[in-house]
């Protein structure tokens, strides 16, 4: 059984999510679409691995809760969870079969989000859209009516970096003047603009369902996305709905229960 979520994240403060560089402007990530007029027309959007990667984090914080394995994994194994592991020559057999299934069973981490290690490339089940953003551009596709263009949801933002030598403590404090000032601008959404959102988990366990489900609250909470959140940058508020009928299962319970097991099998990747 698959479970999908849709619905749209609202942008409650400005989103910064760079592709490109011209001159001293960041611009937003862009790709182009066929608009409803049957020609081509690029649009800025947030690519599906920004929000994945968000949700990721999330995850790895919350079995990081159920299993405190800080200082037991092997620099593989926490690259495998944190970030999605990376594919390395190795002398072992690559993980497969009933090592394989085990590992799934014990990390519902590693069956939603997948990884790489151990020799292979491991799916999970989880499938992330990318976040269009409601205009005129894009309705037709999205079937939401919207009275604003692209181009009015964005805007430039000016910044300044200052330099170092103006520290108290720097040895040769310069003079004050605008050649120390280091400008820089980044191009963003602006806050309130909403975007379409699509997530599905393809026939998940009730393990894995439930551990996503806790990991989509979480993240609701405090929902951040893309780049610059410390200068705050990137908040969202998510409004998602599912038909599926939400699952009693205490992952957490379930999990805890094989915690030295779960460690064993991260460390072989």
């Amino acid at each position: 059984m698959n479970i999908t979520w849709t619905g749209t994240a609202t942008a409650t403060s400005s989103i910064s999510h760079g592709s490109e560089t011209r001159g001293l402007i960041t611009m937003l990530r862009r790709e182009t679409i066929i608009g409803p007029d049957h020609t081509p027309v690029t649009i800025p959007l947030i690519s599906g691995n920004a929000f994945r990667g968000r949700l990721r984090r999330v995850a790895e914080q919350q079995l990081a809760d159920v299993l405190h394995y800080r200082g037991k994994l092997t620099l593989a194994a926490a690259a495998a969870l944190r970030s999605g592991g990376s594919l390395v020559k190795t002398s072992a057999a690559p993980i497969s079969g009933a090592r394989l299934a085990e590992l799934r069973q014990l990390v519902p981490l590693i069956g939603i989000f997948g990884t790489a290690g151990a020799g292979r490339i491991i799916d999970g089940c989880l499938q992330v859209g990318k976040l269009l953003p409601h205009a005129t551009e894009t309705a037709h596709l999205l079937g939401q009516p919207a009275p604003l263009s692209v181009q009015d949801l964005t805007q430039i933002e000016t910044y300044s970096r200052v330099d170092d030598s103006y520290r108290h403590d720097a040895a040769t404090p310069t003079v004050d003047d605008h050649a120390s000032q280091l400008q820089y601008r980044i191009e963003t959404f602006r806050a309130g603009t909403t975007f379409d959102v699509w997530l599905n988990l393809t026939s998940p366990t009730d393990l894995e369902a439930a551990f996503f489900i806790d990991v989509l609250a979480h993240y609701s909470h405090t929902a951040t996305i893309a780049g610059r959140s410390a200068i705050g940058h990137g908040r969202l508020r998510l409004d998602i709905t599912t038909t599926t009928p939400p699952t009693t299962l205490d992952w957490r319970t379930q999990v805890a229960a094989d915690t030295q097991r779960a460690i064993d099998a991260l460390n072989q990747l």
